[in-house]
Order: structure tokens, then C-alpha cells, then sequence
């Protein structure tokens, strides 16, 4: 559906579950129009300006990459099925980038990826021992109950400080 906005070097990697059927339609990325996606990334200063999701090919030049763990397939999570995730597939395309911190666009992603559950914030894992990750709250529309910002603004600092 979306293909990886990826390249070597990449400070920052977005990986979310699946594109929604708006992103798919759009073929953009985080297009649902309830999603804080792109004014997250915004408000916490990981972008100088609002970027729009007709806009994601221009997040790599920022040294920001996005990918989804099931590609080829759209929808809500629910119904996705769960053999359309390729948790090796990250892990490849993850080592060819070589990025300095790999974030969960939501508990559900991160949890297909590392096997196991985490709770939103700075994590560790047997999956990835080498690299930064952290456990972001979806920011999608369905979602919007129980999001909360701090662990994305959490996320921002630590990419400044790296700086």
C-alpha cells in the first residue's frame, strides 16, 4: 500500500501497523483525518512546520522514516490479519537503515514487533539490543480515549538531546 520512506543514516523511524484505508486511498501515510500524527510531530518540535501527509516523501530529508509492519494490506487493526505482519521484515529493513532510535506509532505495533507487551515510553528489547526504541500511544482518531502527548513530547526531547 504505502511504501518505506527509508533511507541509511536516519536519526528517527516511525513504525506503525498498517496503513489505515484514508492513508491507503490517499497514499499517504497518517491521512485519517482525525489522526494527530503530523501536528504531533509539529507541536513536540520534531518537524519545523506542520507538515501535511501529502507531504511524508519530504520527512526523510529531516532524517524521519516511516514504515508500517504489514504492508499490502489496510484497515483498522482489527482487521488485519495477522499473518499480513512481517516483524522480520522490520528487522531488515531496520538494519539497512541503521537509525538511532526506532519509535511505535502505538502499544499494538510495538507489540507484534518485540513479541511482547510494553507500556508508552522508552523501552529495551531482546529484538532490537542496540537500538533506542520507544512505545508511542496511536495517534489515530480511534484511538483518541486513552492517547496521551507526554510520551511523544518524551520522545522529542531525547531526539534533541542526541543533537
Amino acid at each position: 500500500m504505502l511504501p518505506d520512506l527509508l533511507q541509511p543514516g536516519m536519526r528517527l523511524v516511525f513504525c506503525g501497523t498498517a496503513a489505515s484505508a484514508k492513508s491507503a486511498a490517499r497514499g499517504h501515510y497518517y491521512a485519517g483525518p482525525g489522526n494527530r500524527f503530523w501536528p504531533l510531530l509539529f507541536e513536540t518540535g520534531l518537524t519545523p512546520r506542520l507538515f501535511t501527509p501529502d507531504e511524508d516523501h519530504l520527512l526523510p530529508a529531516l532524517g524521519i522514516g516511516l514504515t508500517d509492519l504489514a504492508k499490502g494490506v489496510s484497515g483498522m487493526d482489527r482487521d488485519i490479519p495477522s499473518a499480513a505482519y512481517a516483524p522480520d521484515r522490520l528487522a531488515a529493513a531496520i538494519a539497512y537503515v541503521g537509525p538511532k532510535v526506532l519509535a511505535f506509532t502505538s502499544l499494538t505495533a510495538a507489540k507484534i514487533a518485540l513479541g511482547t507487551r510494553h507500556p508508552p515510553g522508552r523501552t529495551r528489547s531482546a529484538v532490537f539490543p542496540d537500538l533506542t526504541l520507544w512505545v508511542l500511544p496511536s495517534p489515530s482518531g480511534a484511538a483518541r480515549a486513552t492517547f496521551s502527548a507526554a510520551p511523544w513530547q518524551a520522545l522529542a526531547d531525547h531526539i534533541r538531546a542526541m543533537s
